[in-house]
């Protein structure tokens, strides 16, 4: 099951941050269609947000189709957004882990390897257009 958590300082909306976090685990396989996903009340709990909060996000989830709410039982994966299964993640990550590893015994803190990893994403994105 999904583990949320919020970032207060990211500039993100507390239930887009959800939302992506939601896309996210489909993405990487985390979960499939059939899992449940946390109870409104658990996350607010959870992560000290309003229950409101919460359902706005999985409001969005749902009018997205990746999930489905079944009254009185829970919230439910619907749709996915997967195309690669997640044992062919594995080997991405290890290799992700060590560079994270090298990064961080060069001296770099958590901002410094964020700027560096987006600045390279986006940079090779924009030279494969």
């Amino acid at each position: 099951m999904i583990e949320f958590h919020i970032e207060a300082r990211s500039g993100v909306a507390p239930y887009m941050q959800l939302v992506h976090q939601v896309r996210q685990a489909l993405r990487l396989g985390l979960l499939s269609e059939g899992d449940r996903l946390p109870k409104v009340k658990d996350v607010a709990a959870k992560v000290a947000i309003n229950p409101n909060t919460v359902l706005k996000a999985y409001r969005q989830l749902e009018n997205e189709g990746l999930v489905s709410p079944k009254p009185g039982v829970g919230t439910f994966v619907t749709g996915t957004l997967g195309d690669m299964p997640r044992s062919e993640h594995e080997p991405l990550r290890q290799e992700l882990q060590r560079w994270l590893a090298r990064a961080r015994g060069a001296g770099l803190d958590e901002e410094s390897i964020e700027a560096l990893f987006l600045n390279t994403f986006r940079s090779s994105t924009e030279e494969e257009k």
